[in-house]
Order: structure tokens, then sequence, then C-alpha cells
């Protein structure tokens, strides 16, 4: 499988063409994985367009890539979202790094009540950043044209407030519904997010804020899954219904 590297400048980039990595993603390339002339490799924007092509020169801080091969992926629809809340130790990264893999559009880290890790001030900025880098290495090593969004941080409110729009799935063990009951509303929408609680659970009241805005409760089997394992576990689902598997 050829290596797969990010860059703004495939946006422009043509067969025939040429494409030079510089920077982090050239000493990847370079010092890293140590990719060959003539090597074939894949470059994507990480906003759709996928090139194929063949490393024609290699320097330290430059690789020279010839545009053999070009795609334009349009965005997968519906809009796939995980709500993952804050939990110590990895998990949470663990759960971003599984869903980038497994097809999410988006990841909105949740600060929920339970949640014992708490991103407050630049300790948000922090864990941000830190989330959109594993998305994009994720994102790489998965090929996928489309990076991840990472959205900022969000409150049990913000986060209810975006089921007025879309199909809002929480995944709650003691749902009377599992996930494939829900099919059919799956097809139908244009964007769907799966709300996931940190290893606590998600609190009573923050279920019945979410449930008065539009959201649906749902289960994963009769299994009470950690916080790292039921969103991506939930996505793979997904892809099934949607047909996308």
């Amino acid at each position: 499988m050829p290596l797969h590297f990010v860059d703004a400048g495939a946006t422009s980039a043509r067969v025939g063409g040429t494409v030079v990595l510089t920077g982090a993603e050239a000493h990847h390339a370079a010092t890293v994985r140590r990719v060959r002339v003539g090597e074939e490799v894949t470059v994507g924007d990480g906003a759709g367009v996928w090139l194929t092509g063949s490393v024609s020169e290699v320097a330290p801080r430059e690789v020279v890539i010839a545009v053999t091969g070009r795609n334009e992926d349009p965005a997968p629809r519906p809009r796939l979202v995980l709500v993952q809340a804050l939990a110590k130790g990895d998990r949470d990264e663990m759960a971003a790094q599984a869903a980038t893999e497994l097809g999410v559009d988006e990841i909105v880290p949740w600060q929920s009540a339970r949640s014992v890790v708490r991103w407050e001030g630049s300790k948000a900025e922090k864990g941000r950043a830190r989330w959109e880098s594993i998305v994009r290495e994720a994102a790489k090593q998965a090929h996928r044209p489309w990076i991840p969004v990472v959205a900022a941080p969000a409150r049990t409110v913000e986060v209810a407030a975006r089921a007025g729009d879309a199909l809002m799935i929480v995944l709650e063990p003691a749902a009377s519904d599992r996930l494939t009951a829900l099919a059919a509303p799956l097809r139908d929408a244009d964007e769907v997010l799966l709300v996931v609680g940190p290893e606590g659970g998600i609190a009573p009241d923050e279920i019945e804020r979410l449930t008065a805005a539009g959201a649906r409760l749902a289960r994963l089997g009769g299994e009470v899954l950690r916080t790292s394992t039921a969103g991506p576990a939930a996505l793979a689902v997904v892809a099934a219904l949607l047909g996308r598997w």
C-alpha cells in the first residue's frame, strides 16, 4: 500500500504537475518513512482531494512528487459526528483515534457533568490541539481523503442545541431500543450525532436535557462498553446500516 501524506498544495495540483512536501511532512517522508525516488505515494489535502504520484526528488526538507492521478471525493452523507465525553487516562484519545479510522467526520470533546478531566483555560486549547494531531495522523494511516474536524470543547447545553438540526443518538446501556432499530432514520438524516458519556455514565439530568431537545436513546447490545470503545463500536454499526461496509 502506498504511503500517504497530507499537503495543502494538493488542492491545486493536476496530473502531470508536481506536489512539493515541505516542513514536517517532508521530514516524515524523507527521514522517518525513508521514501525513495520512484516510490509510489498518495497525497491528500484533507478535504477530499486525493492524488497519486511517484517520488521524483528526496531531500530532508523537501520531497517532490510527480502527480500521475487525481481524484476528488465528495463529503460523505450523512455526516457522522462523535460527541465524546472527556475521560481520564487516554481513553477519550483512544476513542478519537479509532473513530477517525472508522469514518467519523467530526469529533466534539464533551465536558460532561461526570467527566473527571476538566478542560479549562489554556488546557482546553492544548487538549483540542492534541486531539487534532491524533486525528490527523489516524486519517493519514487510514488513507482517508477527508480529515475529521475536531470541534471546540462543548458543554451539555451546547451539545443539546445541535439536536434540532440532526439525528442525535445518545448511547445509553439502559435504553429500550437497540442502535440497529434506528436504521430508517439513519438513512434519512443529513447528520448523525453519536453521544458517548464518560466512564461514570451520563448524568440523569443530562439525559433529560438531551432527550428534551430531540435526542433518541439507544443501546449497543447487552454489554456495557468503555467510553473508549462505545463510540467506535457505534460507528461500525452505523457504517454497516448505511451500506458503507
